[in-house]
């Protein structure tokens, strides 16, 4: 399940990795009250719990998409799959005119929207895993 990936590619899974465990670490400590502000009122847990929670996530995929090589397509996959999880804190951010990290207009909350699958592509294309799903 090892195949090779541009010298393109490997930066910017670096860059994904890297901003990846920089945010499980904002969930963690300096950012954890702006998270919470993204969990959907219908998620029937803790937000701090939910915000600690996926702070681990992140940082434990940012981990596996920089070190885990032999596990690189599977990692992206599963990044890709969290992206698409995550989605509804965005949209309900959104929905609920909630401002967090500087966006606070529901128009930059509408942008910030379209970068979701600009995340699930990188994701997928940096680790090589477009490229094995496209064979399979």
């Amino acid at each position: 399940m090892y195949n090779e990936t541009s010298r393109l590619q490997k930066t910017f899974k670096i860059l994904l990795g890297t901003g990846m465990v920089l945010a499980g670490i904002g969930h963690l400590s300096f950012q954890r009250q702006e998270f919470q502000a993204q969990v959907p009122q219908w998620i029937p847990l803790d937000k701090d719990f939910v915000v600690i929670s996926s702070g681990i996530v992140e940082i434990s995929l940012g981990l596996a998409v920089l070190f885990w090589k032999k596990q690189r397509i599977r990692s992206g996959i599963a990044l890709a799959i969290f992206y698409v999880l995550i989605f509804p804190g965005n949209i309900a951010q959104y929905l609920n005119h909630t401002d967090a990290f500087g966006l606070n207009t529901d128009k930059a909350r509408l942008t910030r929207l379209f970068f979701q699958p600009v995340l699930i592509f990188w994701a997928l294309w940096s680790t090589g895993a477009l490229n094995y799903l496209r064979k399979k």
